[in-house]
């Protein structure tokens, strides 16, 4: 008895100090363990990285007061509990971008790292599943490998072959771990033993690469063997193909050049090192041409079988020269590899009444196509990618300009033949093919979709079957043109990094995906290639030669670190690119001089707005020197909150000053007395309303002005500055039924117009297909453009009322305010926060909005409804359960503080249905 006893206290300890998640209630965990927002990341640079991680719990009002951080050399030490750091409790809720304090990091170390977390009820989480992060080269003495490249390269010109290299070599010992570090000047695939290394495309990706070179890092432990072979292939990439306008070609160098490093540890504890050196060998190969605008030619007679095994004879490759050139610019790969994210199939074929044979993907999309052919040897197959048909229903491509865009592919003697290429990517719906004498079987052909990997984090859905395509149209027009960097257009011989095209979009693109990681390596080029006067480049990388400065995409340097930080609490990013953002203030400063007014610079304007290139009417142009002063003002009031938050005082007083004198240097030049501005257009008054440059006793003026536009033309006519604040600035004016006007019109120009057209994607022109079904100027007539894309921002943080609290940053605190009208029934979305998923969904019932809410947990919001009592409004959880709320009711608005959990409220309907 007396031992039974002890086994009982025994028990009862154990699961009072051991868990007492099992006494309190229900457990928490901890999971989504990231480092600088990326699962186990190889070979990053960063020497104090950030760790996040997320919290599991279906409990209300859940908050982490404390986490623990430890880490280890193996997970076998954290299995024993012996870890080699340990951050001891730290009293904080931050579960976002902690900084890293352990022991300083060694280049190409393992570290492993596990956190637990307490609660506000005093519980401790078990620790979590254990996450790694790897770091690089972090100095580049440790480069050992020499640059090669092929010797006495003959000029071609801007038509050169694609480099084959390959290297042999042997190993003795058992393996512990082995790496490769690996760059180049233009594009790489490597290959071991027959195989790709890796799943990434376009490496090493696009940068400023005069200034900025990532290397890539692979784990090849369980892929080598005794005898080994590498093989690389070369191309010439956005490095020296044709990019851009500037250069017909090799804007950033004549020669391409290969750097490798293999590092292995053996369980001996003795290490070795293979490099590019000049017992490297090169040849060509079946690939004869590779260029990003026109495609490729392969020559499948020319395929040397087994040309990268071990086994191969290259006794006539060459042996490769040394390349001069710095390894000071390398920089570990920091943003979002470029994947194959999924295949398409096509959905029919079509004989178009010129007699081409032409597949339908029923999607415009991203990649290229992948097939299977039979014939003769010698046989010669075109494929050639367009957007849209014609009028005719014919294959239209003169909106590709001088682009190609077309594979070549030449037959050998196998029967059956497989083939993809290598360094090129297309934007298309229809494919036209030419040279297949057999009947086409239409399963010998796949579409393969290939853009930077990001995680999708937004969601909508409607009543509206027009609406959801738009949202649909807007997240392929994101992952069409987020390729490494956010480019305008995937199609013609353009698909550059325009920044006012990405300014306009990044808070829609982070609702939908994560972009943070995108974003911070993309911001690190726009800084870099900005002019040292301060004046950012039109696109980045830069390949127009110093051509920027205009309003509204210059200010990309302020606003893209301000959309990292606001939507993933990332304080670092302002640190990092403070010293750009200050500088392009600082340019528009000179620039505007003493009177406060930029003036007389050349800009883009409101590009493409409605009428703005027509004979017919020229309402719509908006002066541009009111929209610079209107940019000035905007990115100074950024500029100074910034300065605030990162305790730069001086910085800080200046900005704050600057920004009224701004101000009222606009409301003199550009306002009446009225209210009225003095261009008189939608644009202008979105500008001057959202941006806070219209006094307070001249708004409702204003509004009016903006409101009667738009009531008088029936229809938007902004251009691609005006057209992602229009419908938030209708709304913040009382006019949401305007602005659900717009958004439901149906008619040209609107967003759904290129719907009832047939669009799957964003248009860059409100008509590129006008309505009796002719094509606008080919010059400029992208058919997957995301810029307009921008309303999506409006349907998560109006619609579905899911806004980021910029004292809260990260959706660490967010307000939650939908919005019903425009005859929509319901509404479903949701967004992916650093912290965990939040929903957002209402439906009409009768006289009656029933609103359902998730908050995750270790954050909190406040749900807000216009001209509404607490009286009116029932409050429950999932299960129906009714629950205690905190509340405020000031000027007319409810608010109702929630913390974590699931909610449902029950709130009476109080407005027009009809809106």
């Amino acid at each position: 008895m007396r031992k039974a006893t002890v086994y009982i206290r025994v028990i009862f300890l154990f699961l009072f100090f051991g868990h007492t998640n099992w006494l309190n209630g229900t457990p928490i965990s901890v999971a989504n363990l990231r480092c600088e927002y990326l699962v186990n990341p190889l070979g990053i640079d960063a020497p104090n990285p950030r760790l996040s991680w997320k919290i599991v719990s279906e409990e209300q009002n859940l908050e982490q007061t404390a986490y623990e951080i430890q880490i280890a050399f193996s997970t076998e030490e954290l299995k024993h509990a012996k870890p080699e750091w340990q951050s001891g409790k730290v009293m904080s809720s931050q579960s976002v971008n902690v900084v890293y304090t352990g022991p300083e990091l060694q280049s190409m170390q393992r570290i492993y790292w596990q956190v637990r977390v307490w609660d506000n009820k005093n519980r401790s989480s078990e620790w979590s599943e254990p996450a790694f992060f790897e770091t690089g080269i972090l100095h580049p003495n440790l480069w050992n490998a020499e640059w090669i490249t092929v010797k006495d390269e003959i000029n071609g010109n801007g038509k050169w072959p694609p480099q084959y290299y390959r290297k042999k070599f042997e190993l003795k010992k058992k393996i512990q771990s082995a790496r490769i570090y690996v760059t180049s000047l233009g594009l790489y695939q490597l290959f071991l033993n027959g195989e790709k290394v890796g799943d990434q495309y376009f490496t090493p990706g696009w940068t400023s690469y005069h200034k900025r070179l990532q290397y890539q890092t692979y784990d090849i432990t369980d892929k080598l063997n005794d005898k080994n072979a590498f093989g690389v292939i070369l191309a010439d990439g956005w490095f020296r193909g044709k990019i851009g306008y500037i250069l017909p070609h090799s804007y950033y160098g004549n020669q391409l050049g290969l750097l490798l490093q293999l590092h292995i540890d053996y369980t001996d504890g003795s290490e070795e090192t293979i490099t590019t050196d000049t017992s490297w060998k090169f040849n060509g190969g079946p690939i004869l041409q590779s260029n990003i605008y026109n495609g490729e030619t392969y020559d499948a007679r020319l395929e040397m079988k087994n040309w990268c095994q071990p086994d191969f004879d290259d006794s006539r490759w060459k042996n490769s020269a040394l390349l001069d050139y710095p390894k000071d610019k390398l920089i570990a790969s920091m943003g979002l590899p470029v994947k194959k994210i999924q295949e398409i199939n096509p959905v029919k074929i079509i004989y178009t009444p010129k007699g081409e044979k032409v597949l339908d993907m029923g999607q415009n999309m991203v990649g290229w196509l992948r097939f299977k052919v039979r014939g003769k040897e010698g046989d010669t197959i075109k494929i050639r990618f367009a957007e849209v048909l014609d009028k005719e229903g014919n294959f239209y491509t003169e909106n590709l300009r001088s682009a190609l865009a077309t594979n070549t592919y030449i037959l050998n003697k196998d029967s059956v033949q497989n083939y993809e290429p290598y360094f090129t990517f297309f934007g298309f719906r229809y494919v036209r093919l030419e040279g297949i004498s057999n009947p086409v079987n239409i399963h010998d052909f796949t579409g393969i979709e290939v853009h930077s990997d990001m995680e999708p984090t937004g969601y909508f859905s409607c009543s509206d079957s027009l609406i959801n395509q738009l949202q649909h149209n807007i997240l392929w027009g994101q992952k069409d043109n987020f390729l490494d960097i956010p480019t305008d257009c995937p199609q013609r011989d353009e698909r550059l990094g325009w920044t006012g095209d990405a300014q306009v979009f990044s808070v829609t693109a982070a609702f939908n995906f994560d972009v943070a990681a995108f974003y911070t390596k993309w911001a690190k080029d726009i800084a870099a290639d900005q002019l040292p006067n301060g004046k950012v480049t039109d696109v980045v990388p830069d390949v127009l030669k110093g051509d920027g400065g205009s309003t509204a995409w210059a200010d990309v340097a302020i606003v893209i670190p301000w959309t990292v930080y606001r939507v993933y609490g990332d304080k670092q990013i302002l640190e990092e690119q403070y010293s750009s953002m200050k500088a392009w203030v600082d340019y528009m400063t000179t620039r505007a001089g003493n009177d406060y007014l930029w003036t007389e610079d050349n800009h883009y304007g409101d590009h493409l707005a409605f009428g703005s290139n027509r004979n017919d009417y020229k309402g719509a142009t908006t002066e541009k020197d009111l929209i610079a002063t209107a940019y000035f003002y905007y990115s100074t009031t950024i500029l100074s909150q910034v300065a605030k938050i990162l305790d730069k005082k001086e910085d800080y007083g200046k900005y704050e000053q600057l920004a009224p004198k701004i101000k009222k240097a606009f409301d003199e030049e550009f306002i009446t007395t009225n209210g009225r501005l003095v261009s008189h257009t939608q644009t202008a008054y979105a500008l001057a309303l959202s941006f806070g440059l219209v006094p307070d006793n001249l708004i409702q003026k204003s509004a009016t002005y903006l409101a009667n536009d738009v009531i008088k033309f029936g229809h938007l006519t902004t251009g691609f500055v005006g057209t992602p604040l229009l419908c938030s600035t209708l709304s913040g004016i009382g006019r949401d039924d305007l602005a659900f006007m717009l958004l439901t019109r149906k008619e040209y120009p609107s967003w759904l117009y290129p719907i009832t057209m047939g669009a799957t994607t964003i248009w860059e022109r409100w008509d590129g297909i006008k309505p009796d079904g002719t094509f606008q100027d080919p010059i400029m007539n992208s058919f997957n453009h995301y810029a307009y894309g921008a309303i999506g921002e409006w349907l998560y943080s109006y619609v579905a009322g899911i806004l980021v609290d910029e004292n809260n940053p990260g959706y660490k605190h967010f307000y939650l305010q939908p919005h019903v009208g425009g005859g929509l029934t319901y509404v479903n979305s949701g967004f992916e926060s650093m912290y965990g998923k939040i929903e957002s969904n209402w439906k009409l019932n009768q006289n009656r909005m029933i609103y359902s809410c998730t908050i995750p947990p270790n954050s909190s919001a406040t749900v807000c409804f216009e001209n509404m009592n607490i009286s009116e409004v029932s409050v429950t959880d999932s299960s129906g359960k009714p629950q205690p709320i905190a509340s405020s009711n000031e000027k007319g608005k409810l608010e109702i503080e929630l913390g974590s959990g699931k909610y449902i409220l029950n709130i009476p309907l109080k407005i027009n249905l009809n809106n």
